[in-house]
Parts: C-alpha cells; structure tokens; sequence
C-alpha cells in the first residue's frame, strides 16, 4: 500500500530538519542505550511535544507519522509524541531560544525541537541540551552514515547533540532543452562542467554564442550560470583549494584567508559575473530558469522539486523543458568538497525518562523505512546507511505516492555529491553573523558592479571598456580587505 505523498512546498530548508525532541535530560546517562530503553512502561506512557518548523503539506506529512509511530511503537514502549509547527526556521529558533532563557512570556520549553548546529550552540550554551550519545549502543551510531553522526559533535568532544535526521547538499541542476541547443552548435560537452573552471568557461563560450545571434547588438549575450548559496561557495570551495576560511578550534573561530584560494573564488565568479556570463537573478536561481534567463544554476538537492518544466519568456511564448543534474563541480586542482545541510533534532535536557522518549522515537522515525519515504517525498536523503543507496531510494520511491520525477532525476547527482565528500563547519560565536557576510559581500558587489557595467554599455561604452575597470588586481584587493574587516567585525 502506498504512503501517501509527503513532500509539497518545502523548499531549500524543505528537510533541512526532522524532528525536535525537546525536554530531555542529561543527569543519568551512564547505562547503555539498550539499558535506557528499561525506564519506559507501556502501562505509564511518557509524552513528549515536538516543535519543528513544518508547514502545510510538510506538517501533514509528518503529523501522520507521529501518528503511525503513537499507535505502534510508542504504544509499546510507552511513549506518546505531541508535535506543533513554530512557523519558519527563523521563527522555530527564535521561540526555543526565548524559551531557554525563560523570557516573559515565552512557552516552556519542548521536549525536542528541529535545529541547526548554530542555534543548538547557543541553547547549549544555557544549559538546556541533551547529550544523546549514551542512549544509543556502538551498534546503532555506526548505523548512520558517519558525516552525519560527526555534525551532530557540535562539540568536538564525541557527544551527540544534534540528531540527524534527513540530510541534502548541492546539485548542479540544468535546463538539458536549452543546453541542448548550444551544445550542438558550439560542441560543448556535459563533462566540461565536472569543474568549476568549467563552468566558467562554458558560461562565457555561451555568452559569446548568445551574443552573436544579433550581430548588430554588441555585448548582449545571456548568462549561462548562476549560484544559491554564496556562504556554501565559500566555505566548501576554500576547502576543495585546502584552506578553510574559518578555522574552529572549541568554538572559536580564526580567519584563513588565503590570498591565492580568495583570487581564484573570486575569479570564478565575480568575474564571470561582472561581464554577464553568471547572473544572480531572482530569490533563487530557478526563477530565471523559468523565465529562460539562465540555463544551469548550483543549488540544494531539496529543492530540485521546485525546477521548472516550463519556460515562460512572455504571455505569448513558453516551451517544456528537461531536467539534468550533475555532481557539484569541483575546483579543477581541489580535493572534493560539498555543503552538508538539513536541520536535526535537539533533545532538551530534563530527566532520563522523557529523553529517552525522545530517543525511541528519533531512532523509529531514522529506521529505513520511515526515513526514506519520507525523505522521498520532502527531497531530502535518509541518514542511516542502508537507507542512503540509489537501489533503495529508487524502488521505495515507486511506493511513495506523488514521488517528484525531479527528485529522481537528481538522486543519482546527489548520491555521488556527498559520496566525493560533505562538509558542515562546527559553529562557533559569531557562526550566524559571518556565514551572512560571506553570502552577500561578494554577490552584492558583482550584481552591483555588472549593473554599472551594463549602464555604461547601455550609454555608448564598447562592452570590454565597460569592464575593463572592474577586473584590475586592485578591485579584487579591495573587495579582500573589506571582506576580511566584515567577517573580524563579527567574530570578534
């Protein structure tokens, strides 16, 4: 019998999350996981209440695994799971934070919330988190994939303070109809964008190639390329060059910025981006595929469910279009590197009883399962190993009602993303703040920069004039010394 569809409208945060048990403690945590399992009695059920930030569809979906989980599980074990929507991410995390502060008028804490690693930090750091290491067995942890288990040591020091509980990275996702196009008229080949040279290079061949089609017009080719997370770019691609911007050591946080590994980020994109190979069109990079301003974009494997199949150039004009997904690229002389995402639960330290509660139902809903059809259908990948394998996920999928046929396609992408390798830093003080100036410093200043441009060409310039200022050495070392005061202003 098939689940019913569970996926809907969620978008890059879409999975990024599954659960939060809060109201779970940490004062007697010594036996084993198994032996913790003995203080729950079906016959004085424990009920624990969840806060998550699931909306609409999403919230359904889940509420009725609460629901399966109440009825079968949790009726034997004793445990019965409440659950509740805060609103958005940003919402959840505000209230659990007023709420571990115990602020006027705040509810009390949950027993378990969704959370990223940088908001679990900081309740952490009141006090209010559960350890959940000593609730499960060797032989359970080494069920999860381990990049998983490890993001949950926000840390460092082996503990558990994250749960996974559905996990997402970066795809590159592309308009195969258009790309199509020019492929057979320039002879560009798929494989050229394994890299992020590549791409580079593919994004001005196809600006030149656009540019020709009106001879009388110079300098109006299309962009080819573009990007959704600036933050991720930064942190995975300085990685993949083998310096990380930031360097965390027990929370705190020191700069690397490599001069060499900023020119070559910088190189491949606020260049491409200044002279219109790349765009940063629309809230997200899809929207311009829709309108056929751009052909390919990196974003979240979670929101490949939103690509369009149409492209819609005016009232008058619209054509289906093909979905391909490919690897995320990789710096041509780097080392594999792609950004870890989705939000986990956190347990809220109170009493070994209601903890564990949490425990058992974070353990059920992780089972492969449950895991993978509801990953199926929310975009997201299962955490546990047996779960995370394409022959799983792809005949589980023929049982998930209104499985995303985008989804599909871009799993085998996915899979081998986070094969190569993933990467999600440690938060450290200050995490919330610089993770913002590394996604707006650089995009701005291309958006605004290509904008002065195109105003200049429009005004008569010769289109490489209109550039030529922007791509001096000095440009770029002007832009790295304001960057690196933004981000010493904030971890400060």
């Amino acid at each position: 019998m098939k689940r019913r569809g569970m996926i809907g409208a969620a978008m890059a945060f879409a999975l990024a999350g599954v659960l939060a048990c809060a109201g779970c403690a940490s004062g007697q945590g010594a036996s084993s996981g198994a032996d913790k399992a003995s203080v729950l009695d079906p016959s004085d059920p424990v009920q624990v209440e969840l806060w998550t930030y699931y909306n609409g569809t999403q919230q359904q979906a889940f509420e009725e695994l609460v629901k399966e989980f109440n009825a079968g599980r949790g009726k034997d074990v004793g445990v019965v799971v409440t659950s509740s929507s805060q609103g958005g991410v940003n919402d959840l995390a505000a209230a659990v934070t007023d709420s571990a502060q115990e602020l006027v008028g705040s509810a009390a804490m949950p027993d378990a919330f969704l959370s990223y690693s940088d908001t679990a930090s900081v309740i952490d750091g009141f006090g209010r988190v559960a350890d959940l290491s000593g609730y499960l067995t060797d032989e359970e942890k080494a069920q999860y994939v381990d990049d998983f288990m490890a993001e949950g040591d926000i840390n460092g020091n082996g503990g558990l303070k994250v749960f996974p509980v559905g996990k997402s990275t970066e795809t590159l996702q592309i308009n195969l109809t258009d790309w199509q196009k020019f492929a057979d008229a320039t002879g560009s080949s798929l494989d050229e964008l394994s890299t992020i040279e590549g791409v580079t290079a593919v994004a001005q061949r196809y600006y030149e190639w656009t540019d020709a089609q009106t001879p009388d017009v110079e300098g109006d080719g299309s962009p080819f390329f573009g990007r959704d997370a600036m933050a991720n770019y930064f942190v995975c691609g300085s990685r993949q060059l083998g310096h990380d911007v930031f360097d965390i050591e027990n929370g705190t946080c020191s700069l690397n910025l490599d001069r060499a590994t900023m020119k070559t980020l910088w190189d491949n994109y606020y260049v491409p981006m200044v002279q219109g190979w790349f765009s940063a069109e629309g809230k997200f990079r899809s929207d311009a595929v829709k309108t056929g301003n751009l052909v390919c974009y990196v974003g979240s494997s979670s929101s490949v469910v939103y690509f369009p199949k149409t492209v819609t150039v005016d009232d008058a004009t619209s054509y289906p279009i093909e979905l391909a997904a490919l690897s995320n690229p990789t710096f041509k002389n780097g080392k594999p590197c792609s950004p870890q995402q989705g939000a986990g639960f956190v347990v809220t330290k109170s009493d070994e009883r209601k903890e564990t509660a949490c425990v058992e139902f974070l353990k059920w809903f992780t089972d492969k399962e449950q895991n993978t059809a509801f990953s199926i259908s929310a975009g997201y990948v299962p955490v546990k190993k047996d779960a995370l394998t394409l022959d799983n996920l792809e005949t589980a999928a023929k049982a998930v009602e209104g499985t995303s046929e985008n989804y599909l396609v871009n799993l085998p992408a996915t899979l081998d993303t986070i094969e190569a390798g993933v990467y999600a830093n440690p938060p450290f003080k200050g995490g919330v703040e610089a993770r913002a100036v590394l996604e707006k410093s650089l995009s701005d200043k291309a958006v605004a920069d290509r904008a002065a441009v195109a105003a200049a060409v429009a005004a008569g310039a010769k289109p490489a004039d209109a550039v030529a200022p922007y791509l001096e050495d000095a440009v770029f070392d002007a832009w790295l010394a304001d960057f690196t005061a933004q981000l010493e202003a904030v971890i400060a």
